[in-house]
């Protein structure tokens, strides 16, 4: 069901020097940052020869970003993001079998403009999964 790793999430408290981390020290093509306030974060994305990396700042007030800051102060993988070929079908797929979709269980549109949707961590061997429709 799942197809490729599409990004590893890192938490990060500060973005400007996570992303002159993974630019200047690491040489890795960044992308610019982008407000996403639906998802309460600031995103940045590495661009890697098989995969992405995305940076993740809390933006706003109650950004899921900021709880997990609080008790990883100096940041961390946050989740792991899969493509799906169809997302509604994953998710009735994933259900049946137990695992339990965050939030309500509709889509959410993602960073990338396509929908995606996430699953509990510890449903998943303490790992947040997100799903993103390919």
């Amino acid at each position: 069901m799942i197809g490729r790793l599409n990004h590893v999430a890192i938490a990060v408290s500060d973005i400007d020097a996570a992303t002159a981390v993974y630019r200047d020290t690491l040489g890795g093509t960044v992308s610019d940052k982008v407000p996403q306030p639906d998802h309460g974060v600031t995103t940045v994305f590495v661009e890697l020869p098989n995969t992405k990396i995305e940076l993740l700042e809390p933006l706003g007030e109650g950004s899921p970003i900021q709880n997990f800051l609080d008790r990883n102060p100096t940041g961390g993988i946050h989740h792991l993001c899969y493509e799906v070929d169809d997302i509604i079908a994953a998710r009735d797929h994933l259900k049946a079998e137990g695992a339990r979709v965050l939030g309500n269980g509709d889509p959410k549109i993602g960073a990338h403009g396509k929908r995606v949707l996430f699953l509990h961590p510890k449903d998943f061997c303490g790992t947040l999964v997100e799903l993103e429709e390919a």
